[in-house]
């Protein structure tokens, strides 16, 4: 090798560590407004007055405008976990336990996780679209010239309402997934209404209640801190917002499945 090939074939890996420090400082950058962002937000939770106008129309936002495809999903969720964990079970002449293993499936896992995709999927879009048109039409800026904090009015309501909702909507996905259940394993195949609640009592404790309970609580602070965040720091035009909205859907739906996992692997 030539000594002028030297300094060339040594650049490529330096190119290639400045490209991996570069990004890897992005993405620390990002993390800290994050980080920034929400602490922002619950520093506002504590300081009076307090929007609870705000506050009752993003419950309705949130909550109530989603209750309808709730119930379905939660609906069809359950019959389709009771028909092919009874058909599982059936291998091993465990029909019995048909009732507990959808009821710990929907109550641990599935309950929360998809009732918070499925709000991220139809409210945390629309939060996001409508902050970052906001945003671009310069009404956030508006709000700061009259001395109105827009975290306080525009972060603050979604990120309590997210608490308050999430927990009471994956509970009435728990309910009527499990009255699913109900459906097609003693209605459609025949087990008795005893054996399905029955063995369900005896199964389910308070542990496995407060698991889904803390991990909806989870979900939706994630959910609304990043759909209010995205829609909060947009870029120009139509396009900006579409992109953010976007970005909002996909990110909190990916966090929600990584926080699955760790409050699965962390919780009892």
């Amino acid at each position: 090798m030539s000594e002028s090939a030297l300094p060339a074939a040594q650049a490529v890996p330096a190119r290639l560590v400045g490209t991996l420090g570069a990004v890897a400082l992005d993405v620390v950058a990002a993390l800290g407004r994050f980080g920034a962002f929400l602490g922002d937000a619950v520093a506002h939770v504590f300081i009076p007055p307090f929007k609870v106008r705000r506050l009752v129309e993003r419950i309705h936002f949130i909550g109530f405008r989603s209750l309808t495809i709730v119930l379905l999903t939660g609906a069809f969720t359950g019959m389709v976990l009771g028909l092919q964990v009874f058909l599982t079970l059936s291998r091993f002449g465990s029909e019995a336990f048909l009732g507990p293993a959808v009821a710990l499936s929907l109550i641990r896992e599935l309950g929360p996780v998809l009732c918070a995709l499925i709000v991220t999927g139809r409210a945390g879009s629309a939060l996001t679209a409508e902050i970052g048109i906001m945003r671009i039409s310069e009404q956030i800026d508006a709000l700061t010239v009259m001395a109105l904090n827009p975290v306080r009015y525009l972060v603050v309501p979604p990120v309590v309402a997210g608490l308050l909702t999430f927990p009471l909507m994956t509970a009435i996905f728990d309910v009527v997934g499990i009255f699913g259940g109900y459906l097609v394993g003693v209605e459609l195949l025949g087990m008795s209404t005893g054996t399905y609640f029955g063995e369900m009592q005896n199964f389910v404790d308070m542990t496995d209640i407060m698991t889904g309970f803390w991990k909806a609580l989870s979900f939706g602070v994630i959910v609304t801190w990043v759909c209010t965040y995205k829609g909060f720091h947009c870029g120009h035009g139509a396009e900006g917002v579409a992109r953010a909205t976007t970005q909002a859907v996909v990110l909190s739906s990916v966090l929600i499945l990584v926080w699955d996992y760790f409050l699965g692997s962390v919780l009892p």
